[in-house]
């Protein structure tokens, strides 16, 4: 199976049905077909043809997918670009996966105007003075069938970030997409019925491929909310009748402390509330129970190199078990917890995340020692260090590689680090995440000043804005004469994240 096909299959089942809806606007699944066929037409018109890569940094919006698909109609490869990155992130992207054209919202001109990789640009949702328009240029153009992809050719390019400070390019197949699809269908039970609210960033590994494409797998609707805001958020799931919603913890949480009136709004049309990018407590799994009048929680667990795919916590088993991330890996995946010695860790015991599927990606793009340390025999080692209760449930202990989670984002310190220590006023650096009881972590940075140097956040946080994105950049700085380091020099991150947590 291959996306196009898919698509196509559920457009000759269901022509007239909604696939998007964005802003009180349909787009059926035939009108779909239709603009992206033209979407091939318009990138095949800028050199794109099969084997080359099209990136798409945009908000959750139609055009994004119709970029999409019309570059998988073509048999081109997809790099979704995070819209909050600044312009030295996008560079290393555009020019790492060799993208042929960037599609990006109009809004983000500011940032692609910095952007000094020479690649033809095209605006869409809003005009951006200066670029063509990628969607008066889908007006205009004439609908071509474009190539076939076999299910086993590059569909996507998912960064995710490494310890090494550069993101790696997790490359994935139409077949990986589509088994991502279908385990994140029978985990969830999902049908034809399914409306479904996309407000995390579509450009994420999850809202892509589990949720977007999970529904576009049982031919439901795809719900577009351009950006998450709370109150946007809970209007959304009342007129839309939104009956699966996936969002980060605090996405929950942020819903219940800004908007007055929470308790005005239906959200009875919900089925399934999911949540994923960090477990939540026993406290906030009975407030959020009651709160959204539900108990329909689900707890996912994976990561990008997975589809994602991995494991679930399900609704009856929030409360007793709250914080762990499951028991069992999801249909078609197989998992092992292994012990440093090799083994399979027991009941009490510790011990490394692995996962086996056919959802697996096929590796990192131009980096075979990486891949080679992620993937033993098709199973993907994840890092993520769990331990298992006397019931067999995981709960996850540490990450092996190191990465902070804060609002469902991934951060890895190493990235971080580099970025502050090019400022000449610091000597030594450390980033940690901090345990905070909404946003999973927040990112905080040990600083040792140059000598000579004054210790001053507010300056560090301003050169840090145009170098990371806004959620990457620490939240508090902590100054001190010197890091605690091994015999080897290895800084002991512990010993900080037990400092950070006492200061809080």
């Amino acid at each position: 199976m291959n996306i196009v096909a898919l698509f196509d299959s559920n457009v000759r089942k269901y022509p007239g049905k909604p696939f998007i809806r964005c802003n009180g606007h349909t787009v059926t699944y035939g009108q779909t077909q239709d603009i992206s066929r033209k979407a091939a037409a318009v990138l095949a018109s800028h050199g794109v043809k099969a084997g080359d890569t099209v990136a798409v940094m945009c908000y959750n919006t139609p055009g994004a997918i119709f970029a999409m698909l019309g570059a998988w109609r073509l048999n081109a490869v997809v790099a979704p670009v995070n819209h909050k990155m600044q312009a030295p992130e996008v560079d290393y992207i555009l020019d790492h996966s060799r993208a042929r054209v960037l599609v990006f919202d109009g809004a983000l001109a500011p940032v692609i105007r910095k952007v000094s990789v020479p690649v033809p640009a095209l605006a869409t949702d809003s005009a951006a003075d200066g670029y063509d328009s990628f969607d008066e240029a889908l007006a205009k153009a004439q609908p071509v069938d474009g190539v076939v992809p076999d299910e086993n050719d590059l569909a996507e390019i998912l960064y995710t970030s490494g310890t090494t400070g550069k993101a790696k390019g997790c490359l994935h197949s139409h077949r990986t997409v589509c088994q991502t699809a279908l385990t994140t269908v029978a985990t969830l039970s999902m049908t034809r019925d399914d409306r479904t609210l996309i407000a995390m960033p579509i450009w994420h590994s999850s809202p892509l491929n589990n949720w977007m494409m999970g529904t576009l797998y049982v031919g439901g609707t795809v719900v577009l909310l351009r950006e998450y805001q709370p109150q946007a958020f809970l209007q959304c799931v009342q007129d839309e009748r939104i009956t699966l919603y996936f969002g980060a913890p605090v996405s929950f949480t942020m819903a219940l402390q800004n908007v007055p009136s929470f308790g005005d709004y239906d959200l009875t049309s919900i089925r399934s509330w999911i949540y994923g990018g960090g477990p939540i407590s026993a406290e906030l799994s009975e407030r959020l129970a009651e709160a959204y009048r539900s108990d329909r929680f689900f707890q996912v667990y994976g990561m990008t190199e997975t589809g994602p795919g991995g494991t679930t916590l399900f609704p009856e088993e929030q409360r007793a078990k709250a914080g762990s991330i499951g028991r069992v890996a999801n249909p078609g995946i197989d998992m092992r917890v292994v012990r440093s010695d090799g083994g399979d860790a027991l009941p009490g015991e510790i011990g490394e995340i692995w996962l086996k599927a056919d959802s697996n990606m096929l590796g990192y793009l131009d980096d075979p020692v990486a891949t080679a340390q992620a993937l033993d025999g098709g199973w993907y080692k994840s890092g993520d260090l769990a331990r298992l209760d006397e019931d067999g449930y995981l709960f996850l202990v540490d990450r092996a590689k190191d990465m902070i989670i804060t609002g469902g984002e991934n951060v890895y310190s190493k990235e971080v680090e580099d970025a502050i220590f090019a400022h000449p006023d610091v000597r030594d650096v450390a980033v940690i995440g901090r345990p905070h009881p909404e946003w999973g972590e927040t990112v905080i940075a040990y600083i040792v000043a140059a000598p000579g140097a004054t210790s001053d956040a507010q300056a560090l946080k301003g050169f840090l804005a145009d170098r990371l994105a806004r959620y990457k950049i620490p939240r508090d700085y902590i100054f001190v004469d010197v890091l605690p380091r091994t015999p080897t020099g290895k800084v002991m991150k512990h010993i900080l994240r037990a400092q950070a947590t006492s200061l809080a």
